[in-house]
């Protein structure tokens, strides 16, 4: 079985918390459970990116050497908190000649937060195509620098967006930690980031209802990538109804080969009063 590897460059910088490469640097307390232990100090709700990323992470721990996850579903289902410790508990639902699944529930508190299916598979040679072109964007280095709220060593480039939105829809990233040749590791941060912004946000309402938490969550990997280089994101509403808003997504590397596509649907209301 694939074992979680010590992870590089884990200096805690005080005035910006944890990096995310410490976020994803697990404790195996027993077989199949996890534990992360790194916190915030002074935290707002736990980010799903990060739940998901370390669930990903503790299901990776578990699979035979050489495979490589290829999609994840994912539900979130309480508000976690992120100045508390998380424990993943894995669970091997079948390992076959060239595929595993994994399920994992994080919990707090004895409750879960959050559960996941994720399936592995040993990439072999074929057919390599993609059908469409990333979408249009002006290289990453020629943009200023911004800020997306909630991410640790991401940087961020914002290109002219499709139409003017409160939160950005499509827009450049990369991992600032130095990240080992592990493929897992840079799906971590795939996953990582794949659950900020919402494309729902180019969903204008003339009522109180707006984007909200999210609801459930689906990344599909598509080839290899590296993670401390440019990839393109870019983010598409479909639906609102009932409710709830699904928008699907895309990550593009800068030469524009597509490496992974995403789905997500979110509460779409007017926000609840305290």
């Amino acid at each position: 079985m694939r074992s979680l590897n010590p992870l590089p460059g884990l200096d805690r910088d005080e005035e910006t918390g944890p990096s995310l490469l410490e976020l994803l640097d697990l404790e195996e307390i027993d077989r199949d459970l996890y534990r992360a232990a790194t916190v915030f100090d002074d935290p707002p709700r736990l980010y799903g990116g990060q739940v998901a990323a370390q669930a990903l992470r503790a299901a990776g721990g578990t699979v035979p050497q050489g495979r490589v996850p290829h999609s994840l579903h994912g539900y979130y289902l309480r508000a976690g908190d992120a100045a508390r410790p998380t424990i993943f508990r894995v669970e091997r639902d079948r390992d076959g000649r060239s595929f595993s699944a994994r399920r994992v529930v994080a919990l707090q508190g004895g409750e879960v937060i959050f559960n996941m299916s994720v399936s592995f598979h040993t990439p072999q040679p074929g057919v390599d195509r993609q059908v469409h072109p990333a979408p249009e964007a002006p290289a990453p280095e020629g943009l200023a620098p911004t800020t997306l709220p909630r991410l640790q060593s991401v940087e961020c480039r914002l290109p002219p967006q499709p139409s003017p939105t409160r939160w950005p829809t499509r827009f450049w990233a990369r991992c600032t930690d130095a990240l080992p040749d592990d493929d897992l590791v840079h799906a971590c941060v795939l996953t990582y980031l794949s659950d900020i912004s919402t494309g729902l946000a180019a969903i204008e309402s003339d009522g109180p209802e707006m984007p909200g938490a999210s609801l459930d969550h689906a990344v599909w990997f598509h080839r290899p990538v590296r993670m401390d280089e440019w990839v393109l994101m870019d983010l598409v509403p479909h639906t609102v109804a009932g409710g709830r808003g699904w928008y699907t997504g895309t990550l593009h590397t800068a030469r524009g080969v597509l490496v992974a596509s995403l789905a997500q649907e979110a509460l779409f209301r007017a926000p609840r009063s305290r």
